[in-house]
């Protein structure tokens, strides 16, 4: 059964390079395809392939020293669904990049909490809860009363904490994310700027809606997720939305009728914000792949927009 595998772990990595050099040539052997990014403060990474071997990989790693209970998440993948194309590991200066030197998960984290507690958090008045996604993942679903941060980007996040967000006010803050990573090393940055009680859920929103039953779970609408299944619904099952290349942006099938949306060119969230040098960047990059597509290939590249987000997955 073709699966997806998404986890992350911070831990102290002394050579990424040389692990990277290791992990591509596992991944190669088991025949998975996706990304690893391999910093020295860890590990990020999703994969796609069958259960067993993604399996195998994750025993792997648990098997490098500081990543002995490193867990992650399993969702299933559509038949002929090819969620990614290529496997790829890649070394970084981080595993998700918040752009704030010093900021060290490693060392120093919020309170990771479970359903039950979250759900109480959500109810409490004297808590201050923050979606440390950006606005074109937070558009198709959400906690309700979070706070949407107005990001295009995880680098933002530390300028809106500073513009908005005061330690002596908010004296409780409760973050979320696609899988955990990003609130994560949010949590860290708010206790080193004087934040003293901070939570993140645990594992994410993914981790949510697994374990919660319909009857508890508060999430509403769909969650945007890092490849090209674009989101997945309550059930972690592919949802409806598809995605504009241009600008990542998810999209109903009534926004695809959109007179401004273009197949791999633009949308009705774009059109009016690309300059005609990404017009036809974008439209060369599509024409590709239609040539491609008929010589029965796939075209594998990806626009300079969609590869700047991907530092953001997770």
């Amino acid at each position: 059964m073709r699966s997806v595998f998404a986890f992350y772990k911070f831990a102290r990595i002394s050579d990424p390079g040389l692990l990277a050099g290791q992990l591509q040539e596992l991944c190669d052997s088991f025949a998975l395809r996706g990304t690893i990014l391999v910093a020295e403060e860890g590990l990020n990474g999703t994969l796609c392939g069958e259960r067993e071997p993604l399996e195998a990989l994750h025993r792997s790693l648990t098997g490098i020293p500081g990543f002995e209970n490193l867990h992650g998440k399993f969702s299933s993948a559509e038949a002929g669904n090819i969620v990614f194309h290529r496997m790829k590991v890649k070394v970084k200066p981080e595993i998700v990049a918040l752009g704030v030197t010093g900021v060290d998960p490693c060392e120093n984290t919020g309170t990771h909490v479970d359903v039950d507690t979250w759900n109480k958090l959500l109810k409490d008045p004297e808590v201050l809860v923050i979606d440390t996604r950006n606005n074109y993942e937070i558009d198709i679903g959400g906690f309700p009363g979070a706070v949407n941060p107005n990001t295009c980007s995880f680098r933002e996040f530390p300028e809106f904490i500073r513009q908005n967000i005061d330690s002596d006010i908010h004296s409780k803050v409760a973050m979320f994310c696609t899988g955990g990573i990003r609130c994560e090393k949010a949590s860290t940055y708010l206790l080193q700027n004087g934040f003293e009680e901070v939570f993140q859920l645990d594992g994410g929103i993914l981790k949510y809606l697994e374990e919660t039953t319909d009857t508890e779970n508060l999430w509403e609408g769909e969650c945007f997720i890092f490849d090209r299944r674009v989101s997945v619904n309550n059930n972690l099952e592919q949802g409806q939305y598809v995605q504009c290349y241009a600008c990542r942006h998810p999209l109903t099938e009534s926004e695809v009728q959109s007179e401004h949306y273009i197949l791999g060119e633009s949308c009705g969230y774009c059109y009016d914000k690309l300059s005609e040098q990404q017009k036809s960047a974008f439209a060369e990059r599509q024409r590709q792949v239609q040539l491609a597509k008929a010589r029965g290939e796939r075209h594998i590249g990806l626009s300079p927009k969609t590869r700047n987000r991907k530092r953001d997955s997770a």
